[in-house]
């Protein structure tokens, strides 16, 4: 009976542990560099762990006239934030592959008014995402459309 007990758990193990790699593959068609619709900047999502975030990796106007200084986040509701540089700066956060490419979980962050939404992520084809910024619900939301810029490099 013991024995039949450890097999099976063997085989339980296995099968979950099977499933979940092909979960991951799957999430981490996210990785890459995408384009908003408005063309301002380029976000570069990688993996941390399990989650996944983006960060701003370009901008079309990196120096803010008034100053011509590198863009900061003048925005920020926390004082301490506003002198922190846009490049660089992570506006996607604790994003977790559910499944039928769908990212939920996450949070993603507008610095042009300081805002930081509730967020879901939706990949149409390998080079579209939906990304639905909302408050409380989804249904009180926006969705912007990301193209792929950038695949990542394969690991050897």
């Amino acid at each position: 009976m013991k024995n039949v007990l450890m097999s099976f758990f063997a085989v339980a193990a296995l099968i979950f542990s099977t499933t979940a790699f092909a979960q991951n593959e799957e999430g981490d068609r996210l990785i890459g560099v995408w384009e908003p619709s408005h063309g301002k900047a380029k976000v570069k999502i990688e993996k941390i762990g399990t989650k996944y975030y983006g960060k701003i990796v370009w901008l079309k106007e990196p120096i803010d006239p008034e100053t011509n200084q590198p863009k900061v986040d003048k925005n920020n509701p926390d004082e301490k934030m506003r002198s922190t540089p846009l490049r660089g700066y992570r506006i996607l956060k604790d994003f977790e592959y559910t499944d039928k490419d769908t990212w939920t979980e996450g949070t993603i962050y507008d610095p042009e008014n300081g805002s930081t939404y509730s967020c879901t992520i939706k990949m149409t084809d390998d080079n579209t995402l939906d990304i639905r910024g909302y408050i409380g619900v989804s249904a009180l939301g926006r969705t912007d459309v990301w193209k792929r810029l950038q695949m990542p490099k394969k690991k050897k």
